[in-house]
């Protein structure tokens, strides 16, 4: 800032780091080509699929079909694994075109895209099937994957809420001859990724209302008033990181741009973090550039936002708040930090409400929840980060997404297992589609979040209760029954299609022995796959005796840590 009060702001944003490429050869003809069909397994597919194979043999009658079982479920646990083994998959089975689908959620459409975007460059045409509400979604991350010129067929309709007639009716009278066109006519390429700038190019001048009033115009702010982003701001953060400025961390997705330590800074600064704070940050951008996190999820409907946990003597010495009203702000520390995390998820990964943000329902910025180091100490317990594989007294930040919490408050009891009857039935109610996540879409990627007071903790320290005794006994009560599961992942969703009962997905591989020992629908099944899946930190108000349960969003951030390297 100069003595006249005026700023020069910085970009926020990343540079292009994806490899454009141009679509595949279209061919004039489609009589006699060997068709496949690629699924994310939602939305009608199959039903859609067999539509469309019937449509297009009476216009192609010398035409091959290839199933979607054939190549797997893009959108599944194993979802990296079915992309890079799909292109050797087609060229064994000649294929000469694909149909990918079916885009009708914001998770589920930006799969449909990442799916066509490797057939292509491969050498494949595609037709990429997306509901109305969510073309607009896919134009926006198909840039990001390097083909911003991908043809997307737009169904006029959100499938879900049609009739068998009416669905017939849609892909006969509309969606065969847009993917046919889709098939056979050249795409228009765009040769960049436009809305980018140089990572130091000055994007605004002039005094804080200024500064503020452009970043909100552009959507580069939350909406609440930033600290102008200036030169000298984030110099003072890179002090903080042995890296230098341009270093590549990674490539993001839906934005394809590149994560580095300078616009780690840049949102640093703007969130309101001390500089002090960037070996966190860091420590965050590795995570989200991370493929195990899957930051690529982050647009689904369904709104799990990112919470970040703290571990390590690094929470007293730099301020973060792990008692009373942990999660709340009013600590600069869990606030900024916190909210740096939306900035950085807006500016640099692409995830804008209406773009490549499809939720329906968000979270405020969640505050760091920061572990009570000291507590877990006392107790003799193992800290969450020696529970994620560190050592004892390393710092370490995890970040996993959660698609909502529960307070189970006013635990009463000294008994452990009449307390983690609380605690299970908190866990319990914090889950319904979730479920997917341990049978069916993602089998055992369910992760919840039970965050304890230190005066839980202690109360169940004091009968002999461990933190692994204690996951043993919440694996044991956090139950219901199977046909209460099984109505939350078929009747009542359609995160698992064909309304399979729990037998039946343990019988295709996605469920566990443990949901197949009976065929009682009133038998008592776990809400995840083993004890340790439940994740537990320690933190909050230690004269009070309550607890708050997180719904796990499963692959779609799945949680993921890293060390805290500070100079």
């Amino acid at each position: 800032m100069s003595s006249s009060g005026s700023y020069q702001a910085l970009w926020p944003g990343g540079t292009p780091a994806v490899e454009l490429f141009s679509p595949a050869r279209r061919p004039t003809d489609l009589n006699g080509l060997r068709f496949a069909f690629v699924w994310d397994y939602l939305f009608r597919g199959d039903e859609i699929f067999a539509i469309l194979e019937r449509t297009l043999r009476a216009k192609y009658p010398d035409a091959v079909f290839f199933g979607h079982d054939l190549f797997g479920n893009t959108l599944g646990a194993d979802d990296h694994k079915v992309l890079a083994e799909l292109p050797a998959k087609l060229a064994q089975h000649r294929i000469d075109v694909v149909i990918s689908g079916i885009g009708c959620c914001g998770a589920c459409t930006p799969a449909v895209v990442r799916a066509s975007a490797v057939i292509e460059k491969a050498g494949i045409p595609t037709a990429s099937l997306v509901c109305e509400g969510f073309a607009g979604q896919a134009r926006a991350v198909s840039p990001g994957l390097g083909c911003s010129w991908l043809p997307i067929v737009e169904m006029p309709a959100y499938v879900d809420n049609l009739t068998d007639d009416e669905l017939d009716h849609m892909v006969v009278s509309h969606t065969t001859d847009a993917v046919v066109r889709s098939l056979t006519e050249t795409p228009s390429k765009l040769e960049a990724v436009v809305g980018m700038c140089g990572p130091a190019t000055v994007v605004a001048t002039g005094d804080f209302a200024a500064i503020n009033e452009k970043f909100s115009n552009e959507g580069w702010s939350d909406g609440l008033p930033i600290v102008p982003p200036t030169r000298q701001l984030v110099e003072e953060f890179m002090r903080f990181t042995p890296e230098p400025p341009e270093k590549l961390i990674g490539c993001v997705q839906p934005s394809g741009a590149g994560v580095t330590p300078w616009n780690v800074a840049v949102n640093g600064a703007m969130a309101g973090c001390a500089p002090a704070y960037m070996p966190i940050l860091m420590a965050i951008a590795e995570i989200i550039v991370d493929p195990n996190y899957g930051v690529e999820h982050s647009g689904d409907t369904t709104g799990g936002d990112p919470l970040i946990i703290l571990s390590g003597p690094i929470v007293r010495s730099l301020g973060f708040n792990c008692g009373a009203g942990v999660l709340r702000e009013g600590t600069r520390a869990n606030s900024t930090v916190g909210r740096f995390l939306r900035l950085f998820l807006r500016n640099v990964v692409g995830l804008r409400p209406g773009g490549g943000d499809k939720c329906t329902f968000g979270h405020s910025a969640r505050a760091v929840l920061a572990e009570s180091g000291q507590e877990v100490d006392k107790l003799g317990w193992t800290t969450f980060a020696e529970r994620r594989g560190f050592a004892k007294d390393t710092n370490v930040v995890t970040i996993g997404r959660f698609t909502g919490d529960t307070v189970v408050g006013s635990i009463y009891g000294r008994d452990p297992d009449a307390i983690v009857m609380y605690l299970a039935d908190g866990l319990v109610r914090q889950n319904s589609w979730e479920l997917c996540f341990t049978a069916g879409l993602a089998p055992g990627t369910q992760r919840p979040l039970l965050a304890i007071s230190p005066m839980v903790a202690k109360t169940l320290a004091k009968a002999g209760c461990d933190l692994a005794d204690l996951q043993q006994r919440l694996f044991r009560h956090a139950r219901l029954p199977a046909s209460k599961f099984e109505t939350y992942i078929g009747s009542w969703s359609n995160t698992v299609p064909g309304r399979r009962t729990l037998r039946q997905l343990h019988r295709d591989g996605l469920a566990s022995v443990q949901f197949a020992e009976s065929d009682d629908p009133g038998r008592l099944v776990p809400i995840v796959e083993r004890a340790e899946d439940i994740l537990i930190v320690v933190a909050g108000d230690p004269y009070r005796s309550n607890a708050m349960a997180f719904g796990s969003n499963g692959l779609h951030g799945f949680p993921t840590s890293r060390e805290i390297t500070t100079v």
